[in-house]
């Protein structure tokens, strides 16, 4: 597998440019944008086991830094506006990097919420679908679906990855949030996983196995749609 090129790209005029992998396997048939959690940013492990996952699966991957996690430091994420912002300008590149790729985009918890508010404000140019993994309808131990709202108004394909155990999305809570979504919305449930998706032991699963659910997952669900 070839190794991730290291790209730029200028998320605000404010912000200036923040840094981008992009992972493009031999036969690609698509390519998948990818945010980042929160807490974390475009090299955590779960963001290079997924690339290298989806990669085995013909899908290349861009992913990238939000401004606050590309200057370091403790603080947290930056405000909405240019959260929303460095997504879109984000898409842009990701259209850059591989034109001849169809392309999806999403991302981990924080990331992929902030890729669908982006969309319901208007569509992001080639972008076919949105992939969440780990959708954070509330924060842990205050079930709420206001989170949520703002999905009635994305008018392309989204597809959910959660898990049962996962404290920021009630399964009670987020199942009916995709059904009233319709046709367009899919939930996949990965069995016994949390929000970063780590299964217990006594499962009898590893972590491997289940990035490679994940990425399956994914890479067919993208197949019927391009």
């Amino acid at each position: 597998m070839p190794a991730p090129k290291t790209l730029k790209f200028t998320s605000t005029r404010e912000q200036g440019r923040v840094s981008a992998l992009f992972l493009r396997p031999p036969k690609a048939k698509a390519q998948l944008m990818l945010a980042h959690g929160a807490g974390t940013d475009m090299r955590h492990t779960f963001m290079e086991d997924l690339s290298q996952a989806l990669a085995a699966n013909q899908i290349a991957t861009f992913r990238y830094n939000f401004p606050y996690k590309e200057k370091g430091g403790g603080g947290g994420p930056n405000g909405k506006a240019v959260l929303i912002a460095t997504v879109r300008s984000a898409a842009e590149a990701a259209a850059n990097a591989a034109p001849d790729l169809p392309l999806f985009a999403g991302g981990k918890s924080l990331g992929g919420r902030m890729t669908s508010l982006t969309y319901s404000e208007g569509p992001l140019p080639k972008v076919k679908g949105l992939v969440f993994f780990g959708f954070p309808l509330h924060p842990a131990g205050k079930p709420a679906t206001e989170r949520a709202a703002h999905l009635s108004q994305v008018d392309t394909p989204m597809l959910f990855l959660q898990g049962p155990r996962d404290a920021l999305a009630t399964p009670e809570l987020l199942a009916p949030v995709v059904k009233r979504l319709g046709k367009r919305a899919t939930l996949h449930m990965v069995e016994g996983a949390d929000h970063g998706f780590k299964v217990l032991k006594r499962s009898g699963r590893t972590e491997e196995d289940v990035m490679l659910e994940l990425a399956e997952t994914v890479a067919n669900w993208i197949g019927r749609r391009v």
